[in-house]
C-alpha cells in the first residue's frame, strides 16, 4: 500500500509538470509524475527558446524560488540576448535560443536523478475524490494510486485536436494522443471546459536556406545568465537570421484563406492575440504588406530551423508554396508542416490564489489548462502549484506571491481574479510595479522563499546575501562620499561632456546625471571594480532611479492595507445589503480572498470596496466583543 501512496501526484511532464514535480520532491514530499511518454519529458513543443519580453522575468523568478528552467536554459543555450537593452532596466528581458534536444535531455536527467520523485509512463483517466477532497487517481491501465494532492498540467493534451488544412487529428502533439477521459472527469467534477487555440510553424531544413542576404543576429557580447547559480555560459553559439514575408506571400495566403481551419469554421476556439498565426496577421493587419520572420536554429546537432512568425494551419502544400515566397527560403525544404491545435481549458476563476481548485481540496491546476500560453508562464505556475500542493498535504499555510513581489504574482492574480477569454501571455506592461520587480533583483525578492521551502541551498542563499550586502555597502558609500572640485574626476567628466565639479558633491548625485555611468566614478573612487557587470548595473539603477523606486514603494504601502483585509471563505455577500445585485453576483462568482483582490475584479467599484471594508471591520469587532 505504501508503494502506491504519494503525497503529491503530478499529471504531465511538460514545463509546468517538471517544475511542480521537482518542487514537491525537493521539499521532501513523496512525489509521482504520471506522463504518457518518459522520452518527451521537458519537450519544447513549439519554438526552441526560453524567455522574452515579460517571460525572461518569469524565468529569473522561477530560478530565484529554486526552480530548474533557468539552469536548463543556461546549460543548453546556443544564443543569449537581452531584449529592450536600450531601454530602462525595468523593461529589459532576457531571452535565449536553446538546443531543443539538449534542453530536453538536461531536464530528463534532472528528473531521473531527483530523490523522492518517481516517474510512471501511463495515462490518467480519473481523479478520485471523496467529499470534495482528493484521495487518488486512476490510470487507463487500471491502476489506482492513492495520494493527498494532485497537480494537473496537461498542456495542450486535454481534448487536443490538431488541424492541418482540412485534416483534423486527435492529439496533444504530433504523434501523441489527446486526453479525453480526464477531460470528462473534470467536467463530471463540476469544472466547465473552454477551448483555446494555439499553433506552430513548419520546420525547415537549414541546408536548403540561402542566408546570404539575410540579416544576421548574434548573441550579446556580454551575455547574462538566467540563473544566479550559473557560473559559466556555453561558448558554442549560433546566430539567428531575420527575413520577411513578401506581397507574394500575402497573395498566396489570401487565395487559400478558405482552407485555413481558423477561417473555414473548423476551429471555433479563441487564438493567441500576441502570437497570431500568419493567416491572422494577414486578416487583422491589412495595412501591413510584409511581416518579420526569425529563422531560429533548433540545435548544434541538427540542421532544423524554426521560422518564428509564420505559425499556420494551412494545408501542407500551401505551406510549402508560402515558405518559398519568402526571401532566402525560395528553395527551403519543409521537414514537417506547421499546425493549429485546439485544447481544453478550465477557467482560472475556478482557482484560489494558490492554484488550488475551489471545488476540490488538494486538486491544483497549472499551465495551459489555466488558459496561458508559453513555456515560462507554465513553469511559473508549476513551481507555485508544486510548493502549494506540499503545503496543502502538510496542512500548512498556502504560499501566495503578491503583485508587488513578482511577475508570477501578477500572472496568477490576473488569471484567478479576472479570468481570461483568450490565451494569456505575460508582458511587462501588465505589471504596475515593474520598477521594483525587475529581472536583476529577482533573487533579492524571492530567494528567501526558495530557501524557506528548502529549494535553495544554504550556501547559495548566503552568496545572494553577500552580493546584496556588497551592493548596499557601495550605495551607502556613494551616498556619503563627497568629491571636491579640482580632482582627476573632472577629467573623466570632461571626456563624456559632463559639467566639471564646482563645489563638493556626493558621488550618488554625480551618478544621477544621465551621461554618467558607474565606471566613470569607479575609475576614481569605486569599490566594485571586480564585480560582475550585472551587480554594478544594480548599484547604478538603484541610484539613478531612486526617486521613482521610492514612489512605487509608497504606492504599494498605500494599497497594502486592503490586500491584508481577508474575506472569509464562503462569505455570504447577500448579507451586505448595500451592495448592488450585480456586484454581489460578481463577488460570489470570483470569491476573492482579500479586499485587494476584490478591488481588481472588473466592475467592482471603489464604493463597493468601502462598503465591504466597513462590513468586515464591523463583523471583526463583533467577534472580539463576543470573545470578551
Amino acid at each position: 500500500m505504501k508503494e502506491n501512496y504519494f503525497d503529491c501526484v503530478v499529471i504531465g511532464g511538460g514545463h509546468a509538470g517538471v517544475e511542480a514535480a521537482l518542487a514537491s520532491s525537493r521539499m521532501g514530499a513523496k512525489t509521482l509524475m504520471v506522463t504518457l511518454f518518459t522520452d518527451t519529458i521537458g519537450q519544447m513543443s513549439c519554438n526552441p527558446a526560453i524567455g522574452g519580453v515579460g517571460k525572461g522575468q518569469l524565468v529569473k523568478e522561477i530560478d530565484a524560488l529554486g526552480g530548474e528552467m533557468g539552469k536548463a536554459a543556461d546549460a543548453t543555450g546556443i544564443q543569449f540576448r537581452q531584449l529592450n537593452a536600450s531601454k530602462g532596466q525595468a523593461v529589459r528581458s532576457s531571452r535565449c535560443q536553446s538546443d531543443r534536444l539538449r534542453y530536453k535531455l538536461y531536464i530528463q536527467a534532472t528528473v531521473r536523478d531527483q530523490a523522492n520523485l518517481t516517474v510512471r509512463p501511463d495515462k490518467v483517466s480519473e481523479i478520485l475524490v471523496d467529499h470534495h477532497r482528493i484521495v487518488g487517481i486512476k490510470t487507463e491501465s487500471g491502476e489506482q494510486i492513492h495520494c493527498k494532492t494532485v497537480v494537473v498540467t496537461t498542456g495542450t493534451f486535454l481534448r487536443g485536436r490538431i488541424h492541418v488544412g482540412e485534416s483534423i487529428t486527435p492529439g496533444g502533439r504530433v504523434g501523441e494522443p489527446a486526453s479525453y477521459r480526464l477531460a470528462d472527469c473534470l467536467q463530471n467534477l463540476g469544472f466547465p471546459l473552454l477551448s483555446f487555440k494555439t499553433g506552430t510553424p513548419p520546420r525547415l531544413d537549414g541546408r536548403t536556406i540561402d542566408f546570404t542576404h539575410l540579416e544576421r543576429q548574434d548573441s550579446d557580447e556580454r551575455p547574462i545568465p538566467f540563473s544566479f547559480r550559473t557560473k559559466k555560459l556555453p561558448t558554442d553559439l549560433l546566430p539567428c537570421y531575420i527575413t520577411r514575408t513578401t506581397e507574394q506571400t500575402l497573395a498566396i495566403i489570401k487565395d487559400n484563406l478558405h482552407l485555413s481551419p481558423m477561417y473555414s469554421g473548423r476551429i471555433q476556439s479563441t487564438g493567441v492575440r500576441y502570437c497570431p498565426s500568419i493567416e491572422d496577421k494577414i486578416v487583422k493587419f491589412k495595412d501591413k504588406l510584409t511581416h518579420q520572420v526569425f529563422l531560429e536554429p533548433e540545435g548544434l546537432d541538427t540542421f532544423e530551423y524554426y521560422p518564428n512568425g509564420i505559425s499556420t494551419g494551412l494545408p501542407a502544400e500551401v505551406q510549402e508554396t508560402m515558405v518559398h515566397s519568402i526571401k532566402g527560403l525560395e528553395h527551403a525544404k519543409l521537414i514537417r508542416p506547421g499546425y493549429s491545435i485546439e485544447h481544453g481549458v478550465v477557467p482560472a476563476t475556478e482557482l484560489t490564489a494558490y492554484l488550488e481548485t475551489k471545488k476540490v481540496k488538494g486538486l491544483f491546476l497549472a499551465g495551459q489548462i489555466n488558459g496561458t500560453t508559453g513555456y515560462e508562464e507554465a513553469a511559473a505556475q508549476g513551481i507555485m502549484a508544486g510548493i502549494n500542493a506540499v503545503l496543502s498535504a502538510r496542512n500548512e499555510t498556502p504560499f501566495v506571491l503578491r503583485r508587488h513581489e513578482a511577475y508570477i504574482g501578477v500572472l496568477i492574480d490576473d488569471l484567478v481574479t479576472k479570468g481570461t477569454d483568450e490565451p494569456y501571455r505575460m508582458f511587462t506592461s501588465r505589471v504596475e510595479h515593474r520598477l521594483i520587480v525587475r529581472e536583476d533583483n529577482a533573487d533579492k525578492r524571492l530567494a528567501k522563499y526558495g530557501h524557506q521551502f528548502g529549494l535553495i541551498a544554504p550556501e547559495e542563499f548566503d552568496q545572494i546575501n553577500q552580493k546584496y550586502a556588497a551592493i548596499d555597502q557601495e550605495i551607502e558609500h556613494l551616498k556619503t562620499t563627497r568629491i571636491p572640485p579640482g580632482t582627476s574626476l573632472d577629467e573623466e567628466l570632461e571626456k563624456i561632456n559632463s559639467s566639471p565639479i564646482r563645489q563638493p558633491v556626493l558621488l550618488s548625485d554625480l551618478l544621477k546625471r544621465p551621461e554618467v555611468r558607474y565606471h566613470t566614478i569607479a575609475a576614481f573612487d569605486g569599490h566594485l571594480k571586480n564585480f560582475p557587470q550585472e551587480v554594478i548595473d544594480q548599484v547604478e539603477y538603484e541610484i539613478k532611479y531612486e526617486g521613482f523606486i521610492q514612489r512605487q514603494y509608497k504606492m504599494v504601502d498605500r494599497f497594502r492595507h486592503i490586500e491584508n483585509i481577508k474575506i472569509p471563505a464562503n462569505f455570504d455577500y447577500e448579507q451586505v445589503h448595500s451592495l448592488s445585485r450585480e456586484i454581489r453576483e460578481k463577488l460570489k462568482r470570483f470569491s476573492p480572498s482579500s479586499l485587494g483582490q476584490a478591488n481588481r475584479i472588473s466592475g467592482v467599484t471603489p464604493a463597493a470596496i468601502s462598503i465591504l471594508m466597513i462590513y468586515l471591520r464591523k463583523k471583526s469587532l463583533e467577534k472580539k466583543d463576543q470573545k470578551i
